[in-house]
């Protein structure tokens, strides 16, 4: 499914009274719903996320000016690459293909195929035993990876004559940058293989121990770098520290997926989105265009789903920390600054089937081509509280009503919460949309910590006082260090000294 589509099931399942038990519930089961379900407040939320409304950054295609509302300002704390880690990594927490936009929906009655855990199961599947496709038949403890050309050519996921990925999680080919990341894990996993194989050439075992140190260096990056960065290290420090206090994600048994966090929180990574990137020096396109004929072999924009040797990434135009004084890196992406305006690219998403229609729906479609659209509705569904509801209940200062004015929908008095959580972070003072607001980075804090300490194999649980075996020289592990070692393309490379000029003839 393509993101943030969904499919009607045909029935309204009954709502739970335990909301923290399961594979979805929630964080306040006591608050109200931001709005009431009906047709009124469903055309005011198309109305709010509209192409060309107030959640339409304008962002204009290449070497064109901005209009009155664009809104692409520089995040120059968070690289573009941590917008798509952050994609990969909720692709790794939650996989719903049968959830809906239906009215009076239980997050309780919603079954996640993805278990509540950091722990790549959209990269390993069930493993070489059972997922066998996805491993190399020669060598079972590697990942299967595909060459674009002769030896020395850049890599892909393996896929079938139809171009079609063949990989644990579809959504992780959805664009080149999050399916070139799939890559970069899966070359990883092999080079931690190779890492230990060089201790012990015969280990039986090679395949758990790899996975097990593939796993925990991904969390320690989630937590010490990714976590930070997007919600402040005050509030990670906050959240990690043991001493009593109240906490909100609570559960019994295991932890689940919170819908405060899925729908609304943790969306925040759609405002992050540009409209367009450079993957390397010779190729860069739009995120997605409308206009194209999904047959063509190889488009002009960043949709998957593609084998064509140029779309590959160069590491160091997304991450820091990756140049060298020979080649040093002069434009990293930038992310998109945390505000309510998504680029307008979002807004006009390919629609992979015909759209559902159901009497639920405005204008009868229940998959409309906006994604601001699409989450909003979707709060709507799951029954959310407002952002203001969310903010009194953690503690928070809510924001004021001139500060919402601009919604002229309503719903300046309770707000859907991801437009809230958009909007706190764009105006919280010395942030400014560099990181999420208080109400958002709690929950996402919340909520990660939370998963890490419920997962009795993380490294949080399993060895608390554990370090990354594979840290640099400042004994830190940080995403270029993942990168470096998986052997994946970074800079752009150097060209070779010209020759010097043959010498003058002898006279």
């Amino acid at each position: 499914m393509l993101h943030g589509e969904t499919q009607v099931r045909g029935h309204n399942p009954p709502e739970s009274q335990f909301h923290d038990r399961g594979r979805f519930g929630r964080l306040f089961p006591g608050l109200p719903v931001f709005a009431p379900d009906n047709q009124q407040v469903r055309e005011a939320l198309f109305e709010l996320g509209k192409l060309g409304g107030l959640m339409d950054a304008q962002d204009p295609p290449a070497g064109q000016q901005p209009g009155p509302a664009a809104s692409n300002i520089d995040n120059e704390t968070i690289p573009a690459g941590f917008t798509f880690f952050g994609q990969f990594v909720d692709h790794d927490l939650t996989f719903d293909p049968t959830s809906i936009l239906e009215r009076q929906n239980d997050p309780e009655a919603i079954e996640n195929f993805r278990t509540p855990a950091f722990e790549l199961d959209n990269v390993y599947g069930s493993g070489p035993r059972v997922s066998r496709h996805l491993y190399d038949l020669r060598d079972p403890a590697k990942f299967l990876i595909e060459k674009l050309g002769g030896p020395d050519s850049n890599d892909d996921m393996p896929r079938n004559s139809q171009s079609t990925a063949i990989i644990a999680d579809p959504r992780n080919d959805e664009n080149t940058i999050v399916s070139q990341f799939h890559v970069a894990i899966l070359k990883f996993h092999n080079a931690v293989v190779d890492h230990l194989r060089k201790k012990n050439p015969n280990d039986p075992q090679v395949f758990e121990k790899a996975q097990r140190m593939v796993r925990w260096h991904y969390q320690w990056i989630i937590l010490h770098e990714f976590l930070p960065k997007i919600a402040g290290q005050k509030v990670v420090d906050d959240v990690l520290d043991d001493r009593p206090r109240e906490r909100f994600f609570r559960w019994r048994n295991e932890p689940f997926i919170p819908v405060e966090f899925s729908v609304a929180a943790y969306r925040f990574g759609h405002s992050q989105v540009r409209p367009a990137y450079g993957l390397n020096g010779g190729f860069g396109a739009a995120i997605f265009n409308d206009t194209l004929d999904p047959a063509v072999e190889d488009p002009a924009d960043l949709r998957g789903g593609k084998r064509a040797a140029r779309r590959f990434v160069e590491w160091a135009r997304f991450f820091e920390g990756l140049g060298n004084e020979l080649n040093p890196v002069v434009n990293i992406n930038p992310s998109k600054r945390i505000d309510p305006r998504l680029s307008t690219r979002l807004f006009k998403l390919l629609i992979g089937a015909p759209g559902q229609v159901s009497g639920d729906g405005v204008g009868g479609i229940t998959n409309p081509q906006s994604l601001a659209q699409r989450n909003l509705l979707r709060s709507l569904a799951l029954k959310l509280p407002s952002g203001q509801a969310m903010a009194k209940r953690l503690g928070i200062k809510p924001l004021k009503l001139d500060e919402l004015k601009d919604l002229k929908v309503g719903f300046e008095n309770s707000s859907p919460p991801w437009y809230y959580i958009l909007r706190e972070s764009q105006l919280e003072k010395d942030n400014e949309g560099r990181r999420l607001g208080p109400v958002g980075a709690r929950i996402v804090a919340e909520v990660f910590v939370g998963i890490l300490r419920g997962d009795r194999f993380s490294f949080l649980n399993a060895n608390p006082n554990w370090k990354p075996e594979l840290a640099n020289a400042e004994g830190k592990f940080l995403m270029a260090d993942l990168l470096k070692f998986a052997g994946v393309p970074l800079r752009p490379p150097v060209a070779p000294p010209a020759p010097p000029p043959p010498a003058p003839p002898s006279p």
